[in-house]
């Protein structure tokens, strides 16, 4: 630990009778957590905590400091508040005063990036031993010195300010500035916060030198092909990124350069609600081990066993561990240029085909368009499914605009001809309600396909509502589930429904003004 940098934060390092933890072990992170009453053990050993009101990221509570350096380089209209750099100096005193009221401290110093140069050195200052356990299993191991390009977070969850003293829309706040390479998270507990700071920074510097940062899963095969899977939460991003017979790159973040793929993580954070051996075995294996952390899953009072079925909590309930974890996994964290990638939309309407091979243009479109579906009951008033649109499969954390991260993808795809896929991991037969999920053993054989590279010479139809080339016929999946249309009870209500989606396309899309417009060729060839 450089004693001299963290002096020169504000950082107090003598006090006694309390201790500043710097890179602490597992064991002893867990055992800290106990001592102190933020968690408990499950049945098989592991973590188990609450955090409390925010159970997931506080969407509206991001802000970055507005300065000549990022005025004009952040997609600003993406729900990012501005904070000048004033209050980010008065804000940054009053979370080093709690810091240092505080009684231990804990300290990680780690890497983002499993990349020799490509990589940003973070270090994590907070209250809690849970946090700077997750942070050592999602962050990496340091791979070099730190210099003034790496980032520090000062992390203080149990500090939440009151919004009239710096403006803010509440006490919670998570904000960058890029002038200083600092981020602090106030007011909340929820672990993502941590990592997702990490991905943001990341999206705004790699574009800068030709990589692309993707919202994805990635994993190899046995012959070394990479496939990628850009998905938004729920639509199996991580469950088919870690399919029994591929090995594990990463489960979320990577990066892709000329030399190929590169996680940024060291670990992963799974979605646990339903989780089961049967469906999900690596990831249930992983989390039934003394390490990892349960965030927000309820424990069954007589067995301690968890209880991935009770939402009580959250739907979001989450589950972290290190990379080390899966047993297929690939150790360098790296691959080649990927032959596949995988757009995963959880299609609530019933609609879009199970598969279909995009063009160039249909994958820019896609990839900006971002779509996958709400569904009913999820929020207030929500009585039937909804579209949502994320761009790029992460709008929350790609804080430059989408056509950067989108003509970086052109790019990439034209240079070395990667074969694009949208997945439908949502409804058929119906909309939700009437028709019902696609099986994951049916997406899984129709993943596997691909991977062997047999569907390349299939022959395929055209869908006419979105002009989706659809493959004709898939071995061991029923040639009934591809086209959508003859599979639904009534032709005619799937035609309006169709064409309703694909006409929420089209407005998605005229928000990004000249890109649409160039991009027409890529579009639904209905609903414009």
């Amino acid at each position: 630990m450089d004693r001299a940098y963290y002096e020169k934060l504000g950082i107090k390092l003598n006090r006694e009778p309390h201790r500043v933890y710097v890179d602490s072990p597992l064991n002893l992170l867990v055992e800290r957590a106990l001592l102190m009453g933020q968690g408990k053990l499950s049945k098989h050993g592991a973590l188990v905590v609450e955090t409390g009101k925010h159970t997931g990221r506080a969407a509206n509570d991001k802000y970055i400091v507005k300065s000549p350096k990022t005025e004009k380089t952040i997609w600003w209209e993406n729900n990012i508040n501005a904070m000048t750099p004033e209050t980010f100096e008065a804000l940054k005193k009053k979370t080093l005063d709690h810091l240092n009221s505080h009684g231990d401290v804990f300290i990680t110093e780690r890497s983002v990036g499993a990349h020799k140069t490509n990589n940003v050195g973070v270090r994590l200052v907070t209250t809690h031993p849970q946090h700077a356990l997750f942070s050592k299993y999602l962050f990496r191991h340091r791979i070099r010195e730190f210099n003034d390009s790496d980032f520090t977070i000062l992390h203080a969850p149990t500090l939440e300010v009151d919004p009239n003293e710096f403006g803010t829309k509440s006490g919670t706040i998570i904000t960058t500035c890029f002038d200083t390479n600092t981020t602090i998270i106030i007011g909340t507990s929820y672990a993502g916060e941590i990592k997702k700071s990490m991905f943001s920074i990341l999206n705004y510097i790699l574009p800068e030198k030709g990589i692309l940062p993707m919202h994805a899963g990635a994993s190899r095969l046995e012959n070394g092909e990479v496939s990628v899977f850009f998905g938004l939460s729920g639509t199996g991003k991580t469950t088919l990124s870690t399919d029994e017979g591929t090995y594990l790159i990463g489960d979320d973040e990577h990066g892709l350069s000329d030399e190929g793929v590169f996680n940024f993580e060291g670990g992963c954070y799974a979605k646990t609600h339903k989780l089961s051996p049967t469906g999900e075995p690596a990831i249930t294996k992983a989390l039934s081990r003394f390490g990892a952390i349960l965030e927000n899953v309820i424990l069954t009072e007589k067995t301690g066993e968890p209880d991935f079925f009770d939402d009580s909590l959250t739907e979001n309930g989450r589950g972290s561990y290190p990379l080390d974890f899966i047993d297929d996994l690939e150790p360098s964290s790296q691959g080649k240029i990927p032959a596949h990638m995988f757009f995963l939309s959880a299609d609530a309407f019933g609609v879009l085909p199970p598969v279909s091979n995009l063009t160039k243009e249909q994958a820019m479109f896609y990839f900006v368009l971002g779509y996958t579906a709400k569904l009913a009951g999820t929020e207030i008033g929500v009585k039937e499914p909804s579209a949502a649109f994320s761009p790029c499969f992460g709008a929350p954390f790609m804080i430059r605009h989408p056509s950067v991260y989108a003509e970086l993808l052109g790019k990439y795809l034209d240079k070395y001809d990667i074969k694009v896929w949208l997945i439908n991991t949502g409804w058929t037969e119906g909309p939700y309600g009437i028709g019902h999920r696609f099986p994951l053993s049916i997406t899984r054989e129709i993943i596997r396909t691909i991977q062997k590279n047999t569907l390349n010479i299939v022959s395929s139809e055209a869908d006419p509502v979105f002009g989706l080339n659809i493959p004709s016929a898939i071995r061991n999946v029923p040639t009934s589930v591809l086209m959508p249309r003859d599979n639904w009870p009534d032709p005619a209500k799937y035609d309006a429904k169709a064409n309703e989606l694909a006409a929420s396309f089209h407005k998605q899309m005229r928000k990004f003004g000249s890109f649409y417009e160039i991009n027409m060729k890529g579009a639904p060839t209905k609903g414009a």
